[in-house]
């Protein structure tokens, strides 16, 4: 999971302070911000809404609510996480009420609250579960009667999900690997996970007989799960080969498509439209998400836990993502969401869509990088730039420099106005840096990010399709000093 800084994004242009998870700010050389009326409803799917207010609870304006609070409430926890270190313990959300973060030192209350989160002392670091779960993995992967396992940071432990009868026996080995009594608990469950492709039929792709959904397009063809196809297996409809594929262990997969199928940087929402896709970045625990497959289309719930295992027939797969988000066979490698940013593939699960269920799904980011390959998003275009990009080719352009910690907003101006379509912005970083660049939307009372570009390079790449408003971008030195430029074009 990438990570930022705690400290504020400071630009050159705005003087701007982090309040619970937001980026606000006051623009110098300009004059103030204007109010416009609040259209930010616009840039989420009415199918999105809907599977939302089915599967939630939640009307339109709730959930978009939700959405950008719990948006910028990750964005929040991952500065923590980097700054706190080895005394952070965790995250996780409580809908739209509020961020909580846990640490072992009482003395980083006050660095947590500063930023509008709730803090909690906790005797567990999430480095200390984390590797105690690690440990898990080797004693008690494969073994039956024990289907899943995973860190809960709301608890502290460790739990480990266990048939009737099969206790004792997990305990045995816990203990036999020195792992403390006090870090771990048991959940007595009937749930057996499995994968989810042997339904035929549907608006999907086919390996021979056996049908499996896509994840997310990616470039030159898509993500999905490793299950569902070995490498060299072919695909149809669209046409393709698995170039990548990998479970048990991980199960994530990618498939290149032959000439003729066109990319799209979106998600069916089953409504008769597509959820557009503006990156992908790790949400947090408690985070509400949404889940496209083409047995059942399009369902939501929350992440429950994050870096869970699970033992399925074919044997155990780490690291995924555990969420209360009913599926059922030939969901698999599917699309899970938390607004418009990519999660993970379907992967396997327990239960239905009738009586529910929990599933779990591969993180987007490993089968990335795993094939080499970008996310595509909603301008069609990948959100990683290559090596040696050239910013000049784009209507407006921006140059600075940054020193590792400060950030610049711009245009000079601070904000610029735009009408609805699609936004596309570069930025060239001096070699060897880390420089990050950030869209970000006035929804008419604070900036809130739209779009973000945060590989681990100089350069980025970031496209993004919205309603009308005020806009603005944002450098961010994540590492390293230099000088940049960069353009932009807008609808």
């Amino acid at each position: 999971m990438r990570r930022t800084r705690t400290r504020a994004l400071v630009a050159a242009t705005a003087a701007t302070t982090l309040v619970g998870g937001f980026w606000t700010a006051a623009v110098a050389n300009a004059s103030p911000v204007p109010a416009p009326e609040s259209d930010v409803i616009d840039k989420y799917e009415p199918g999105l809404l809907r599977a939302m207010e089915r599967d939630l609870g939640l009307e339109a304006a709730e959930a978009v609510e939700l959405m950008e609070f719990q948006a910028d409430a990750n964005i929040t926890a991952d500065r923590l996480a980097k700054n706190l270190a080895d005394e952070y313990a965790g995250s996780w959300l409580d809908g739209a009420e509020a961020l909580t973060v846990a640490v072992t030192d009482a003395a980083e209350v006050a660095e947590v609250e500063k930023t509008g989160a709730e803090a909690v002392v906790v005797d567990h670091s999430l480095e200390a579960l984390d590797g105690w779960k690690a440990e898990l993995d080797d004693v008690l992967a494969d073994t039956k009667g024990v289907p899943s396992f995973y860190v809960d940071v709301e608890s502290n432990q460790v739990v480990v999900d266990v048939h009737r009868g099969a206790k004792a026996k997990a305990a045995k080995a816990i203990r036999k690997a020195g792992i403390p009594a006090g870090a771990v608990s048991y959940r007595v469950t009937d749930e057996q996970p499995r994968t989810l492709i042997d339904v035929v039929g549907g608006n999907a792709y086919y390996i021979g007989s056996s049908r499996c959904s896509v994840g997310f397009s990616a470039t030159g063809g898509f993500v999905t799960a490793g299950h569902c196809g070995r490498v060299g297996a072919t695909t149809s409809s669209p046409s393709g080969t698995f170039r990548t594929s990998s479970f048990p262990g991980n199960d994530y997969a990618y498939v290149q498509v032959n000439s003729g199928n066109t990319l799209i940087g979106g998600v069916n929402n089953y409504s008769g439209g597509r959820v557009n896709v503006s990156g992908y970045s790790q949400a947090g625990v408690g985070t509400s998400v949404c889940r496209s497959g083409s047995t059942t289309g399009w369902h939501c719930g929350t992440i429950q836990a994050l870096n869970a295992t699970v033992t399925y027939a074919q044997g155990s797969v780490y690291g995924l993502i555990r969420t209360n988000v009913c599926a059922e066979p030939g969901d698999s490698g599917g699309s899970l969401l938390a607004g418009t940013l990519a999660q993970g593939m379907t992967s396997g699960g327990s239960g239905n869509c009738s009586s529910g269920g929990t599933t779990y799904f591969q993180p987007v980011g490993e089968a990335l990088s795993a094939a080499g390959v970008s996310l595509i998003t909603n301008g069609g275009g990948g959100g990683d730039p290559q090596p040696g990009d050239d910013c000049s080719d784009y209507e407006s352009s921006f140059s600075g420099s940054a020193s590792s910690g400060s950030a610049y907003a711009h245009p000079s101006g601070g904000y610029f106005y735009s009408g609805a379509g699609s936004h596309a912005g570069c930025l060239d970083g001096p070699s060897g840096a880390d420089f990050d660049l950030y869209l970000q939307r006035w929804n008419g009372s604070s900036w809130s990010t739209v779009a973000q570009g945060i590989t681990p390079a100089p350069d980025e790449t970031v496209t993004y399709s919205g309603s009308s408003g005020y806009y603005r971008w944002v450098v961010d030195a994540y590492s390293g000093s230099g000088s940049y430029t960069g353009g932009y074009n807008a609808p």
